[in-house]
Parts: structure tokens; sequence; C-alpha cells
């Protein structure tokens, strides 16, 4: 295995392998700080990076994301390391690869559901462009935790979707995708990535105490 896990929390908790999303790596400030607020609440946290971004570590020559089965076999990998059940998660991308994955379910026997923080519902300015099929009938439990103004499914835009009934979405109040708020909002980020953080920990405890 050539990808470098960072672990964050004790080895005791439930563990959630999370996944970064396609422009920054597992140690941007985003997924350092997101993984200690969750693992705050008694979760370990797997971070992990996938290997176009590994190879853009090494060379300093940015890569676009590999194909969908490249990365899926990277977070699979992954899950078959640890060996235990557990809860798949990313920011943007890696959340939507951590939805695919656990929403197949004929090998995916560790994987007990998935959380998404951002979701790339369509591509930004073309929300004709829905990733929503794998969401319309779900195989497994799935959280995503949504900025209310996120320019990839903004809350109109997506509470208008076909999406399946038991698929849990969390709304942050004015938040974009990075969860931010305008200051105008009278919301702060650091609120913003507390609540994130709580509501995900729940989730994997939750579904892991099953």
């Amino acid at each position: 295995m050539s990808t470098t896990v960072t672990v964050n929390g004790t080895k005791h908790g439930p563990l959630l392998i999370l996944a970064h999303g396609a422009g920054a790596d597992s140690n941007s400030d985003f997924m350092q700080q997101m993984a200690e607020m969750i693992a705050e609440h008694g979760v370990q946290v797997w971070r992990f990076d996938f290997p176009y971004m590994i190879k853009r570590q090494s060379d300093g020559k940015k890569r676009p994301p590999d194909r969908a089965d490249k990365l899926l076999q990277a977070f699979l990998e992954l899950v078959e390391q640890a060996a235990r059940p557990c809860m798949v998660g990313g920011k943007s991308m890696g959340g939507r690869m951590a939805s695919m994955l656990a929403q197949q379910s004929t090998q995916q026997d560790w994987i007990r559901g998935s959380v998404a923080l951002g979701y790339p519902f369509h591509p930004p300015g073309k929300p004709e462009k829905q990733r929503t099929e794998h969401l319309q009938s779900l195989q497994k439990p799935q959280l995503i935790i949504q900025g209310e103004r996120d320019a990839m499914g903004n809350r109109e835009e997506v509470e208008q979707y076909d999406l399946d009934p038991q698929l849990e979405l969390f709304w942050l109040a004015d938040g974009n995708h990075d969860l931010k708020p305008r200051k105008v909002s009278g919301h702060t980020h650091q609120a913003h990535m507390q609540q994130c953080a709580e509501q995900a920990a729940l989730f994997v405890q939750r579904l892991l105490a099953e």
C-alpha cells in the first residue's frame, strides 16, 4: 500500500476514512481541522491522498483527478486495509467518491455508510449536469452536510432533486462550498466547521454502534 495514512483520534474509536477534494490534499487546512474536530468527538479519522495527488506532491506538477474507477479502487484498498466496520467520507469530490463506494453494495462488506462534506451535486455553473443518480436509491445510509449557497448545489436546487427520502441532509446557513458563510449572515466559518464535525461524528457513531 503506497498511500500514507494520517490518523487523528484514538485507535479505539469508530473509524471514518476521510478523502480530500479535487484540488487540495489530505493536509490542507480544511482536512486537518475537520479531522481533528471530528476526532474530538471520539471518532478515529484516517486521512489519505489519492494516487494523482501523491504524484503531484512528488514532482510539483498539477494534475486533474484520476478516473472514478481508479479513485474508488484506492479508497477500497484502505477499507480493506482497515479490515473492520467503518464509514467512508470526504470533502467535495472525496465525498462523492465515498458515497459512490458505499452504494456499491456487492462488495463493500466493511462499509456501513458514508458522509459528504460539501457534495458536488453538479459542476459550478452547470446545474443541468447532476451527479445524483446513485443518490436516488440508497443501499446504505448517507449524510450530506451542505452550505445553503453552495455553487455546486444550493438548497433551492437540491430540494428540487429526486433523491432517496432516506438521504440525510444537514444545511449550514449561508455556507458556500467550503462551508463559509458571509459576515453579514451573522454566522461564522468556525461555528459551521464545528457543527459539521459534530453532525459527522454523531452519524458515524450511530451507524457503527448498530
